[in-house]
């Protein structure tokens, strides 16, 4: 699960770099959910494998895809 969640994390982390990098209106405000999406898979990755940095890291970038998803949708 680890390994899987690692990868999920990387992937959907340059997914979401590559749709904010377009600065495209229509379609970058999705690397947000990216974004979001990523920092849940690297979260359950420093819990499981108990790495406070990459934890506190992980739980400081899921408030800016917060903050990035809410000023996208309103």
């Amino acid at each position: 699960m680890e390994k899987a969640c690692e990868w999920a994390g990387s992937l959907t982390g340059l997914v979401g770099a590559g749709l904010l990098a377009l600065n495209d209106p229509v379609i970058s405000g999705w690397g947000f959910v990216a974004f979001f999406l990523s920092n849940l898979f690297w979260i359950t990755v420093g819990v499981r494998r108990r790495m406070p940095g990459l934890l506190l890291m992980q739980v400081g970038f899921t408030g800016t895809s917060v903050l990035g998803l809410s000023r996208w949708l309103f």
